[in-house]
């Protein structure tokens, strides 16, 4: 980016704080929500939970719920949800909306520059239990232009706005509670997400997503997803990312029968450095479909130190763990907050080889679980709390929709 730009970009970003600056002085409007999923990425995740469950008892409230979506996106998300009131971000619409919403409703953070409106109450659901320090937690922060006191210094100041944070177990409470230096009011409901799991757990479900996501020619197969985490020294600079995937993908097809399909499920930062053209749909990569619908048709999955893991669990499918750079991610990226080698459902694997031995033996296996004890224990501990109905929860909790007052 040229100095200009630069100079351009932040001449706009302070008229745009002035302007929002005078409008969180007015009024704010009777359940009117604004919604943010990634900093306006998507529709997805915990707000996407609970703006379904809340407009779904709520139809009435239509005109007073709205969506913040980024430009690159915006219209896609128009077409594909034609009903939703999607508003393009840092539009002159968008900032009257934050200024004047009820609810904000976000699963990551806001730039502590952009100030709310006192009467605002702002509804933090995050989007995963944590496995790698977070935050305050965190010894080094790999963000291209932020030291690591600057880092911890913006979180901790966005962390003290908010009003509700959601809590998906007693694990994730005790730890954010501390991590994010939080003093708000603890949602103890499970994940709204995680509603569509528990209650869709079955195969009609499965083969509707199926057709709807990759057509009918998929029906009778079986998928093995791989979902890495976001490694943040795949950073090269700021807005710049580089990416391999840590294994040979025509190794792993050669092994699998031909009814099974493997799921790559990248950051979307990095998807597009993902070519599978070559393995003629026996491969697919989605980055943008709502990872519930892809943990739905998964019949096991890879990952590494993703949260991912504790989600899928509620399924009690086979997890797999490759953990190619263990020491390298433990000790230098982030650390963990429980004992990797011996709290997770299954063991874990380093070597490719090894990855395609487990592979082997989970789909001879018929794709079952096999040490279920391992899994229920895991499941006891990260689960517990997912019965179906956090999104409700969530609402009667923050006092939003009829059912609430």
């Amino acid at each position: 980016m040229s100095k200009i730009t630069q100079s351009l970009k932040l001449v706009a970003r302070h008229g745009l704080i002035l302007v929002n600056n005078i409008l969180i002085h007015f009024p704010v409007q009777e359940d009117q929500t604004l919604f943010e999923s990634f900093n306006g990425n998507g529709f997805t995740d915990n707000p996407r939970a609970i703006y379904e469950e809340l407009i779904n008892s709520n139809p009435n409230l239509n005109g007073k719920l709205f969506w913040g979506a980024k430009g690159s996106v915006i219209n896609q998300l128009q077409t594909t949800y034609p009903s939703i009131n999607f508003v393009k971000r840092w539009s002159l619409k968008w900032i009257w909306l934050s200024a004047t919403a009820n609810y904000w409703i976000f699963n990551s953070r806001m730039p502590t520059w952009w100030k709310k409106n006192a009467k605002t109450k702002y509804v933090q659901t995050w989007h995963g239990t944590p496995l790698k320090h977070l935050a305050l937690d965190m010894d080094e922060v790999e963000i291209p232009g932020q030291s690591a006191k600057d880092y911890k210094t913006e979180f901790k100041s966005e962390a003290h706005r908010w009003d509700y944070l959601i809590a998906p177990n007693q694990y994730s409470k005790d730890i954010f509670e501390s991590a994010f230096d939080y003093h708000g009011s603890f949602l103890e409901t499970g994940y709204p997400r995680n509603d569509f799991l528990v209650q869709n757990n079955n195969q009609s479900k499965r083969t509707e997503i199926v057709k709807q996501l990759f057509g009918s020619k998929y029906d009778e197969k079986r998928f093995i997803m791989y979902a890495p985490t976001w490694r943040e020294d795949d950073a090269i600079s700021t807005g710049k990312y580089h990416f391999q995937m840590p294994f040979n993908i025509n190794n792993l097809v050669e092994q699998l029968p031909e009814d099974v399909v493997l799921l790559i499920r990248p950051h979307y930062l990095i998807a597009d450095q993902i070519d599978v053209s070559e393995f003629n749909g026996r491969v697919l990569v989605d980055a943008q479909t709502d990872i519930n619908q892809l943990y739905e048709i998964s019949d096991a999955m890879i990952t590494d130190y993703s949260s991912v893991m504790f989600d899928y669990a509620i399924l009690n499918r086979p997890i797999l763990f490759y953990a190619y750079d263990l020491e390298h991610y433990r000790d230098q990226l982030r650390g963990f907050y429980f004992d990797y080698f011996t709290e997770l459902p299954s063991d874990y694997v380093t070597k490719e080889s090894e990855l395609l031995k487990q592979i082997n033996t989970v789909v001879e296996n018929g794709f079952k679980i096999v040490d279920l004890q391992r899994m229920e224990r895991f499941r006891a501990k990260f689960a517990s709390w997912e019965n179906g109905t956090a999104s409700r929860q969530v609402l009667k909790r923050i006092g939003l929709g009829e059912d609430a007052k």
